[in-house]
């Protein structure tokens, strides 16, 4: 496959960026994409020329690390995918690519398409824990969860932590990103110590990074690597409503 890439180049966050174009040629469908830009990238650097930075860890589609918008999509047109699981074989030989970073004010680019996403852990650092007294491990059946929780649960602690939702929203939003967090730790009865607190720290903590507020379209769980569910943003809101009645802190 031959393929033209319009990439954006930004050498850190004080400069303007661009986009730049590259030529891939010789491209394997059976690449993924990320090893696409290696490929791309050794043909850079034997020029001399600086190559395109970009994030990645475990290319398994689990770590979270890697992220960027393929022709104007998160994580690219396959669903339920990180850009590290999306294959070659996806694109058309002649087709041209365009790579952006996360577009976010909250996500800061530190250069090219690698962005600084630390507000997440932010987030996560407010109130994203349970307190629980350490030692030996508990009893499995020690404290009864229904299963239906527990599957809610679990499926909300699927979130990686990407940041493709805010990248996908129009403003910008990290309320699916927040109510995963929160679910997966307020349904379950470890979590109820916390919840009050935890609800009303971790989504004030959202609004103290810049993130907009939630229109509920979509185009979040649409993106999510995890399929997460938009629906976990109904009990975030429902939560945080009743955490500020009662005022914990």
């Amino acid at each position: 496959m031959n393929l033209t890439l319009r990439v954006w180049r930004q050498a850190n966050p004080g400069t303007p960026g661009r986009l730049v174009e590259y030529k891939a040629d010789n491209i394997s469908p059976d690449m993924s994409f990320l090893e696409m830009l290696d490929v791309v990238n050794e043909g850079i650097i034997k020029r001399g020329e600086e190559p395109i930075a970009f994030d990645s860890d475990c290319r398994e589609g689990i770590c979270g690390t890697c992220g960027c918008m393929v022709n104007g999509v998160a994580h690219g047109p396959d669903p339920g995918t990180t850009v590290c699981q999306l294959h070659m074989r996806r694109f058309r030989n002649g087709d041209t690519i365009t790579i952006e970073p996360w577009r976010a004010a909250a996500f800061p680019v530190v250069k090219d398409l690698v962005v600084d996403r630390s507000a997440l852990d932010r987030v996560v650092r407010a109130g994203g824990y349970v307190s629980m007294n350490v030692g030996a491990a508990p009893d499995a059946n020690a404290i009864p969860v229904p299963k239906t929780l527990a599957d809610q649960a679990f499926d909300a602690a699927a979130c990686i932590q990407c940041g493709a939702c805010v990248a996908a929203c129009k403003n910008a939003s990290a309320a699916l990103f927040t109510s995963a967090k929160l679910a997966h730790l307020n349904l379950l009865p470890q979590g109820q110590a916390e919840k009050t607190r935890r609800t009303l720290r971790m989504v004030e903590q959202m609004d103290v990074e810049g993130f907009g507020a939630c229109s509920n379209e979509g185009e979040c769980e649409a993106v999510c690597p995890k399929e997460i569910k938009i629906t976990n943003i109904a009990k975030m809101n429902r939560d945080y409503f009743k955490a500020s009645l009662v005022g914990a802190r």
